[in-house]
Parts: structure tokens; C-alpha cells; sequence
């Protein structure tokens, strides 16, 4: 590399004819790139064993995701690095909480293991709340020590986002204790609506990053206070546009994008961190901005040093966009190594990775329970606490609605059935509720993803249509489906705890969508994203009101209460 870099050897690859992106400078600098052994090793004119002429195309880093979990893309890892790379990502940051709440320690490494195999960067962190807060039940636990073990032994890269905010502010000694065990590593955060005294707390903690802001306010309280934000773009939580004029009135620094929840469809229809940089463009983020915060930006926060930049020395992560504007890279490197052109892999570049059989058969709710052991017997006009969703949020709603009996759950209001059914120790816990929002009018569906502990968790009219999806999910080992009369209408089966699928990203993208359109179709549910909506009823650590297995929670008073008031 060096003797390229001096002009004594050919370059292995040298990309003429472009205008390269100069991260520090925020300029386009008319040159070429000389690549070898996978690294930039100089700007300008070298003689090259293969030239590449990319025609006045805009050159930039590749793209990197500042937070996100891969079980939410339904997809195993190859799978998901051949879906993203055309879309220009070559890096992201990995929280597996979702494999380490039903898996522990041992899921986290068999994701690590598989990550190595793939051309893409990983940096994989260790969950920091598992499970994410003492009102719901997982399939394990992880501790300081077993954070510890990760991140020397098995070289982690950081501690995955802690979300329990009251125990941070608190000074619980056991959450502390596990921030603790990063070290000098990165300690990512999960903060949503904290500010003033608690923010200050959480920050002098340690914690580093958040990713879960919704209000302009709230992101600008955290900049200024030196905390580093990720602006997300999920399937469900959509907040980028929101939060763009931060960027614009305030520059980019501390600043990153991240997708976080996002469904193999938005990756299939829409991309990835490029999806991000569209839209963040489109709300009046300047376009050389943009770039940083899908490329510099993440890659400096992570400490990913020879990556999120062009120049000599740095891996040789290059995207070739024709159109920037479009946000499509017409032609995408990693190290050096052409993978993805014009929206199309290059064929053989991603290999197979089978899932390790560590991942299936990891439902066990011993016996199947009832209708009557899933709804509550109450009397009509009661009036209940409700979980209340609303499309493009993943914050809910704390509503109260009066119960009208079976035949008419709401009294004209959209009211439902909610439950959630311990699925790791086959306990037969089960905690019971009311949902709103979901707009259903007949019929169940139900998941195993469901954020963040992934017991299984049912909506419906009827107690006989949830325990009949309930027991399908039994049986297909883990996946979400939809029922109506006592028959499966729809189901996408996701045999890897429950979490992911082991077929190809189009084919389940397809039956997501499909499945989604039946519980649009033939179930009256009018939220968007409605799967997304269920997997986030029992996620305890997001305002206002949620249901686990143990029970309602109110998260903003972090405790349990009553359903009926």
C-alpha cells in the first residue's frame, strides 16, 4: 500500500473521473482514488492493474448506521448485508438485545461469529438491559460480569444502549455497573422525552448517545449538553423530518443517522441510511451534511477509524453516486472489492450463512392457554386503562375508555383485547390488558417479536381468535400472524428466536406484506405498520403506558397498575 502510495508499484484499483467528498473540509475535490490492499492509498493519477472510469459521479464513504438491531428486519445476517449493500451501507452499529433477551450471552456470540464471515463491518455491542427493566420476564439475563466477558473476550465493541433511564437516574448500582464495564468503549443511550435534572444525571452517568428524541426541543437540550443524537428512521418511528432544523440551524456535529426498527419491506421499497440522507435533504439538511451524518459522523462516534472518510490510509469504502440527488450509489466498494451495481449485488459477493441451530425452537409456553385465560372478565362500563398506538410512533398513549362488554368492547370506541404470554420458561404467566389505536374490529393477531423480552403478544376481539393465534405461534416456532374465526387467514413463520426468518429478504418481505394487508382487509385494523405497533405494545421502557407479562405498566411512574381505574 505504501509503495503505491509513493508511485513505486500499480494500484490494485484507481477510480478516475470523480468528484471526491472531502469529510473535513466539506468540499468536492476533482480526483482519482488509488486502492490497494483494500485501503486508499493516495489521491491522483497512478498507474493501476484495473481502472475504473465512474463519469463526473460524486464518490463518497460508504454509508454507516448509527443504531440498529438486526432482528428487526426480520432477516438473518447474510440476507441482510445483500439487501443493504446495494443501498450503499457498508458499516453498522448492532444491538442484539432482541437475540440476547431470548438467547443471552451465547446468541450474542453466534451473531458475532456470523458477522465475521461478511463483507461488511460490524460493531456489534453488548446489550446493557436484559431484560430492558424488572416488569417483564426474558429468556435471560446479562450482568455487569457478563458484560464484562463479552466485551474482553469476545471483543464487543461497546455497551448497547441502556434503557432503563429511571435506573440510570436513579443510581440503581447494578445498571451502573454495567456502563462502568465499557471502560473507554462507547456506552449508547435510550432516553426518550428526558431533560432538565434527569438528563443531566443520565449524561454524568456516562452514558454517550440517544437515539429516541421526537421533539425538536428535546434533540437541541441534548446537543447542547454534548450528547451525541442519532436522527432514526424506522418502519414505525419516523423522526428525521422533525429534527432536521437542528442540523440546519446548528451544523451536524454530534450528530449521526441511524434506522434503528426498520421492516424488510422499508429496506426492499425505500433503503437504508441513503433513505435517511433522501429525507434528511429533502427537510433542508444541506446535502454535504447529509453525507456526514450517514458516513463521518457514525463512524467517528463508534471509533470505526479507517472508515466514514476518502482519504489515504482509510478503508476503501466507496459509494459512486451518478445522481446524488437520488441517493441510489450507482456502483458500491467495500475494501476495495466492487459488490453492488446499479441496484444489483454483484453475484457471489455475499456468501451463505446458515443460522446456527442454537437460534430454533425457542418457544416453550408449556400448556396453551384459553380464551378466558387471555381477556379479563369485567363489567360493561368499567372504565380501563388503555395502551393507545398511532401510526409513525412507537410511543404510546395513556388512554382511558369505558368497557362495554364483549359484544361491544369500546362503547363505539376503538377498544381491543391485549395480552402477553411468557414464551421462554413455559411459567404460564400471563399479563392482560386493553389496546386502542389498532382500529380492529374482529379477529387476533399476534407476534413473538415483541420488544424487548419477545414473549409472545396478542391483540383481538375475541378471547377464542387470540388463543387460536397463540397456539399457532406454538407450533410454527416463533413468527406473527393473523386469525379470524378460529382460522389462521395469514402468518409469516420466524423460526429464529422467534425473531427471524431463514428465507430470502424478498420472499419475506412479500409475506409481510401480504400478512399486513390481511389484517388490513379482513380485520379492520387501520394503523399503519400494525405488526411493528404489536411488537412494541410490551416495551416497557418507552412512554406512556405499556403490557407485559407481569402486567400494565405505567412507564412514565415506573410502576405497575390496574387495568380497570
Amino acid at each position: 500500500m505504501l509503495a503505491v502510495a509513493r508511485g513505486d508499484e500499480p494500484a490494485d484499483l484507481l477510480i478516475r473521473g470523480g468528484r471526491v467528498f472531502a469529510a473535513s473540509t466539506r468540499e468536492w475535490i476533482d480526483t482519482s482514488l488509488a486502492i490497494a490492499d483494500g485501503v486508499i492509498a493516495g489521491w491522483g493519477e497512478r498507474d493501476a492493474l484495473e481502472l475504473v472510469d465512474v463519469d463526473g459521479a460524486a464518490l463518497t464513504p460508504g454509508f454507516v448506521d448509527a443504531h440498529m438491531h438486526l432482528e428487526s428486519t426480520k432477516l438473518w445476517i447474510d440476507e441482510f448485508v445483500a439487501t443493504v449493500l446495494p443501498h450503499g451501507t457498508t458499516a453498522a452499529a448492532l444491538d442484539p438485545h432482541e437475540l440476547a433477551n431470548v438467547l443471552g450471552a451465547p446468541g450474542i456470540v453466534a451473531l458475532a461469529a456470523a458477522a465475521k464471515a461478511m463483507p461488511f463491518t460490524f460493531a456489534i455491542y453488548a446489550s446493557s438491559c436484559v431484560p430492558a427493566s424488572a416488569f417483564e420476564r426474558a429468556g435471560a439475563s446479562l450482568d455487569a460480569r457478563d458484560i464484562a466477558v463479552l466485551l474482553e473476550q469476545h471483543g464487543l465493541h461497546g455497551v448497547a444502549e441502556v434503557m432503563n433511564f429511571p435506573g440510570v437516574i436513579a443510581g440503581d448500582p447494578a445498571i451502573l455497573a454495567r456502563i462502568a464495564a465499557a471502560g473507554d468503549r462507547p456506552v449508547d443511550g435510550h432516553s426518550p422525552g428526558v431533560s432538565g435534572r434527569g438528563l443531566d444525571a443520565y449524561l454524568a452517568a456516562g452514558v454517550e448517545s440517544d437515539h429516541e428524541s421526537t421533539r425538536l426541543e428535546e434533540v437541541q437540550e441534548k446537543r447542547r449538553k454534548g450528547m451525541w443524537v442519532f436522527l432514526r428512521q424506522g418502519s414505525a418511528s419516523q423522526n428525521i423530518a422533525a429534527l432536521a432544523p437542528t442540523i440546519a440551524a446548528h451544523g451536524p456535529d454530534l450528530a449521526a443517522f441511524c434506522t434503528d426498527d426498520r421492516e424488510p419491506d422499508t429496506l426492499r421499497r425505500l433503503g437504508h441510511v441513503n433513505d435517511c440522507a433522501r429525507i434528511a435533504v429533502a427537510a433542508g439538511i444541506d446535502e454535504r451534511d447529509a453525507i456526514l451524518l450517514a458516513s463521518t459522523h457514525p463512524a467517528r462516534y463508534h471509533r470505526l477509524r479507517r472508515l466514514g472518510d476518502l482519504g489515504p490510509g482509510h478503508q476503501a469504502d466507496v459509494l459512486a453516486f451518478a445522481e446524488l440527488g437520488r441517493w441510489r450509489p450507482a456502483r458500491v466498494w467495500r475494501a476495495g472489492r466492487l459488490l453492488a451495481r446499479d441496484g444489483q449485488l454483484v453475484p457471489g459477493s455475499v456468501p451463505s450463512s446458515p443460522a446456527p441451530a442454537l437460534l430454533r425452537d425457542t418457544v416453550r409456553i408449556g400448556a396453551l392457554p384459553g380464551a378466558e385465560a387471555l381477556t379479563l372478565d369485567l363489567a360493561p362500563g368499567t372504565r380501563v386503562r388503555a395502551v393507545g398506538v398511532s401510526s409513525g410512533s412507537l410511543t404510546t398513549l395513556r388512554r382511558e375508555v369505558t368497557f362495554g362488554g364483549a359484544g361491544d368492547l369500546g362503547s363505539g370506541e376503538d377498544l381491543c383485547f391485549a395480552a402477553v404470554v411468557e414464551r421462554h420458561h413455559a411459567s404460564g404467566r400471563i399479563g392482560r390488558g386493553f389496546a386502542t389505536g389498532f382500529g380492529l374490529r374482529r379477529g387476533a393477531l399476534a407476534s413473538t417479536v415483541a420488544h424487548d423480552a419477545h414473549n409472545i403478544v396478542v391483540v383481538g376481539a375475541a378471547g377464542a381468535d387470540m388463543a387460536a393465534a397463540v397456539a399457532r405461534l406454538a407450533s410454527l416456532g416463533g413468527g406473527q400472524v393473523a386469525v379470524l374465526d378460529g382460522e389462521v387467514i395469514d402468518e409469516v413463520a420466524l423460526p429464529l428466536a422467534g425473531l427471524m426468518s431463514d428465507r430470502p429478504a424478498a420472499e419475506v418481505a412479500d409475506r409481510l406484506a401480504r400478512l399486513a394487508a390481511a389484517a388490513a382487509e379482513r380485520l379492520g385494523v387501520t394503523v399503519a405498520e400494525p405488526f411493528m405497533q404489536l411488537s412494541f405494545l410490551a416495551l416497557s421502557v418507552i412512554p406512556q403506558l405499556r403490557l407485559t407479562d407481569c402486567g400494565l405498566v405505567d412507564v412514565d411512574a415506573f410502576e405497575l397498575v390496574p387495568v380497570a381505574i
